[in-house]
């Protein structure tokens, strides 16, 4: 088998120090969430806003909704609309969300419109102050249906390859999510619904580049059983690289096109896709195959560990029988002994001498003569 050139394995620690900054803002927004301490730039989803529909008379335009009724909204009121949409048969309406705004910042919005398109009153279909759509139990519900989703994938690849691998495969996953949550900090990306879509299409994609490397790896331990299952997984790791890259650049290639060409809201769902397809494509690469490595060697270590520590404790058992076992066989002759004490000594009998008659002695006599 080949080497590889740059080892990826060697140098887990400087790819798993990169993945821990880029992972830090998304990990303390979630850790400070539940304290009231929200990093995230929450839509109306979330938390309720407002909502205004205006009928400007005129063509929505991808750059109206896109860069001018943006810039309007937020110079207005100061602060940024959440999405600027298209509505109405003729697609002359537009409807404008935003975070929860007061009514002099309703006002100036609607100054700042009528003066932009030249409006009037009659004009403005609509203002309303809007709950949010996803609420506290759909909330659970969801997390709940990612947790099950993440336990069957857990299973689905401990039955294709080892439970090592799921929990690495697992690793990777969370890791790309939390890459995202960390775009969504960074950027200031309004976190709405769409960021379940994306946290799906996201799921999906790690997971399968993760079981292209895992599946090079089990491929590759069938003729490589003597080598050392690290330098499997070295090999493996490059020649899936190819693979890897190539699907990673077309799919970006796509979802680049809709970002730079696309409106506003496809902007904000296309940049953490681009974000997540590239966490996804890193931690294919130098996270996924070393952590199977890493959690192998540490289930394979507690593993002998514990025959040494079983076998420690049968010595140890052994020991402590052994002086009882030469207790009892030291015991057992001094009871023989004893007994033999007890038992009353027998008297020898005596020989008595045989009768010898006349005739025998006569012919004994003959003989010595």
């Amino acid at each position: 088998m080949n080497t590889a050139k740059f080892p990826i394995v060697k140098n887990f620690k400087i790819f798993a120090l990169i993945s821990l900054i880029l992972i830090a803002p998304g990990l303390i927004g979630l850790i400070t969430l539940p304290f009231g301490m929200n990093l995230f730039n929450m839509d109306v989803d979330f938390i309720g806003g407002t909502s205004m529909t205006f009928d400007i008379h005129q063509e929505v335009t991808s750059e109206i909704s896109g860069s001018v009724i943006p810039e309007l909204v937020e110079k207005a009121s100061g602060v940024a609309p959440s999405s600027v949409q298209k509505t109405g048969d003729d697609g002359e309406e537009v409807l404008i969300k935003s975070t929860k705004l007061d009514n002099t910042q309703q006002k100036a919005v609607v100054a700042a419109m009528q003066k932009e398109f030249d409006l009037t009153d009659d004009d403005t279909q609509s203002i309303s102050d809007v709950n949010a759509t996803i609420g506290k139990e759909m909330q659970g519900k969801a997390i709940g249906a990612a947790l099950l989703a993440v336990v069957l994938m857990l299973l689905y690849i401990t039955f294709r390859f080892e439970l090592t691998s799921g929990f690495a495969a697992i690793t990777c996953l969370i890791h790309d999510l939390l890459v995202v949550l960390s775009a969504y900090i960074v950027f200031r990306i309004p976190f709405n619904t769409t960021f379940i879509a994306v946290a799906l299409t996201i799921l999906g994609y790690s997971i399968n580049s993760s079981i292209i490397v895992f599946d090079r790896v089990r491929e590759n331990r069938k003729y490589a059983r003597r080598e050392m299952f690290e330098d499997t997984v070295e090999i493996s790791l490059w020649q899936t690289v190819g693979r890897t890259l190539n699907t990673s650049i077309t799919t970006l290639l796509t979802v680049g096109m809709i970002f730079i060409f696309g409106v506003t809201s496809l902007r904000q769902f296309t940049l953490p896709m681009i974000i997540g397809i590239v966490a996804g494509a890193w931690s294919s690469l130098f996270l996924a195959g070393t952590l199977w490595a890493k959690y192998r060697g540490m289930l394979r270590k507690n593993q002998r560990e514990k025959a040494q520590i079983k076998a420690q404790r049968a010595r140890e058992e052994k020991k402590a029988a052994a002086p009882k076992a030469d207790a009892k066989s030291t015991e057992t002759p001094a009871v023989t002994e004893t007994a033999a004490e007890a038992a009353p000594a027998q008297q020898p009998q005596a020989v008595k001498p045989k009768k010898v008659s006349s005739g025998a002695k006569k012919k004994r006599k003959k003989r010595k003569h």
